[in-house]
């Protein structure tokens, strides 16, 4: 695979093809008659396949070495609980709740874990875009449904512990960027999250996994497979070897956006003026993320 230099450039393109995933999961689902967890499940493996897949196709190897496989398990299983986790947030705590909280949550949590290791207060320019991001977030997704307490506290548990591993997997992919090709990891670390999600629905419903086979379920589980998983995650892990995780975690709130755009267009849905406000905001923060990094890039070309 042939991908853009620019590690920003690389993050850009993995969120916006996130964003296609809301439509295309939804979709499959009704026309599958899935439950959210085997949704995810068929996601995260049959996108994993997709690109061990590319590897034999190109002639590469299985990975090898005890840290290759270690940061496989480590990305799979945070795969697997950042998907079931929102799933779960989205079905206690409503969508847009679970929404705002997990990708909100992701920035702020890398934040402070990189300023905690660093053992210094993070740059103002990093707190700005986080900040900006996360209102323009806000903005967009809306107010939550009225809910009772319980589900509120509960969904929005959920959705702390799904964006936690979100950003988890991001630092991790950050760190340990140069260990092994990065198709190869993804593809091996999916595979794993797939089989894992496939355990957790099966475990009340031996039936979850079973899908009403269609052409059109066909053609939906392939698309949700390639574009927001394969191909996005591929990017998105490539462009963490340029790109701090902090950026990396600013541009990943382009997600959302996309998604809102598309279901304006695809769903006949309505942005009022404050989601265009906050869309606004998303796209002021990301290109600010963008200036900072080259800026950073500049700097240490002169040092």
């Amino acid at each position: 695979m042939q991908y853009p230099r620019s590690g920003v450039a690389l993050l850009v393109a993995a969120a916006v093809l996130w964003g296609t995933g809301g439509v295309l999961g939804t979709a499959l689902g009704r026309s599958a008659d899935l439950p959210s967890t085997a949704v995810a499940a068929y996601r995260l493996g049959l996108g994993g396949l997709m690109l061990i897949a590319v590897v034999a196709a190109t002639g590469g190897v299985l990975p090898r070495g005890r840290p290759v496989w270690s940061r496989i398990a480590v990305i799979g299983t945070l795969a697997a609980v950042f998907q079931g986790a929102y799933f779960a947030a989205t079905v206690t705590a409503g969508v847009a709740a679970a929404t705002l909280v997990t990708i909100g949550s992701v920035p702020v949590v890398v934040v402070l874990v990189e300023s905690l290791t660093a053992r210094r207060r993070p740059a103002g320019a990093v707190v700005r875009t986080v900040v900006v991001g996360v209102a323009g977030l806000g903005l967009l997704v809306g107010s939550p449904a009225d809910g009772d307490l319980r589900s509120t506290v509960v969904g929005g548990a959920l959705a702390v512990v799904s964006g936690s591993a979100f950003a988890t997997m991001t630092l991790v992919g950050r760190r340990h960027a140069a260990q092994g090709d990065d198709t190869v990891v993804t593809g091996w670390s999916f595979v794993l999250g797939g089989a894992l999600l496939a355990v957790a629905a099966t475990a009340t419903d031996r039936t979850a996994l079973l899908p009403v086979v269609s052409v059109t379920s066909i053609l939906l589980v392939l698309s949700f497979a390639l574009v927001p998983t394969a191909v996005a995650y591929s990017a998105y892990f490539r462009g963490l070897r340029t790109a701090a995780a902090s950026t990396a975690a600013v541009v990943a709130l382009l997600e959302p956006l996309t998604g809102t755009v598309l279901a304006v267009i695809l769903l006949d849905e309505r942005l009022t003026a404050v989601g265009a406000v906050g869309a606004v905001l998303l796209l002021v923060s990301v290109v600010d993320a963008g200036v900072t990094h080259a800026r950073t890039n500049a700097g240490g070309a002169r040092a």
